[in-house]
């Protein structure tokens, strides 16, 4: 069978998985805090005893665009943009720690201040607990204060911890199948002093809608490139056997 039949396999099956990661993309145009998906891929040059005549295609990098994403003010207490760079740590299911940039945040039945998808925030010193009856306010350092509302008179605002903010490098990051991002050493990361939050604010996807549907076209005639070449390697298959058979 010719060797290219191999060739288009590998790249067909490289542009649906960039095809799977586009409409990821995509359908996350409006998650906020949400990291655009990248993918690359190389060519690889088949070395046998012939001609370096094929090449297979190869993942060469899989990774995230950390670039940031526009903020929209709301208004609501409870939601919080990072300024520049840097994460929110969170607990992940399994207990670990994990960061993401989603800032709209909610207080659980047990009174902890959890993301939106329901992970608990890590605090310097544990997990947050939000009494009843309060109102929150955040600082810019992820300080959360609080002031009971059931006194007439306004009274002081109690500190209950500060939201564990770090700055890991993004190099050494990696996306979980969750959403949330994680240091490939597993350990966790150190508070970072320098990332400031924006109290009444979300941060938007970094998705461009607009490149990710080009992408998606271009790779849907990459795709049927590859498809063509298929076909021409089974109708010289095809030709190939009349012709012996006639000898």
């Amino acid at each position: 069978m010719d060797k290219l039949v191999y060739t288009a396999m590998t790249g067909a099956r490289h542009i649906l998985d960039r095809q799977a990661s586009t409409a990821n993309n995509l359908a996350n145009v409006a998650t906020t805090g949400f990291r655009a998906q990248l993918d690359s891929f190389r060519a690889v040059p088949v070395v046998s005893e012939g001609l370096p005549t094929r090449s297979f295609v190869v993942n060469a990098t899989s990774g995230s665009d950390f670039s940031a994403g526009p903020i929209e003010t709301t208004g609501r207490p409870l939601d919080v943009a990072l300024r520049g760079e840097g994460f929110i740590a969170v607990q992940s299911p399994d207990g670990s720690e994990a960061y993401t940039r989603n800032g709209s945040l909610k207080i659980s039945q047990n009174g902890l201040l959890q993301t939106g998808a329901g992970h608990t925030l890590q605090g310097e010193n544990g997990p947050i607990a939000i009494p009843p009856n309060t109102e929150i306010a955040i600082g810019a350092d992820g300080t959360v204060s609080v002031i009971d509302t059931n006194q007439t008179q306004p009274g002081p605002a109690n500190v209950l911890g500060r939201i564990k903010l770090v700055n890991p490098p993004t190099a050494g990051l990696e996306r979980g199948s969750d959403g949330l991002f994680r240091q490939r050493s597993g350990q966790p990361a150190d508070p970072d002093a320098t990332v400031r939050l924006a109290e009444g604010a979300l941060e938007g996807s970094n998705v461009n809608p607009v490149d990710a549907m080009v992408d998606m076209i271009a790779l849907a005639r990459s795709f049927d490139t590859q498809m063509s070449l298929l076909k021409n390697a089974e109708n010289n298959a095809a030709k190939a056997t009349q012709i012996l058979a006639l000898n």
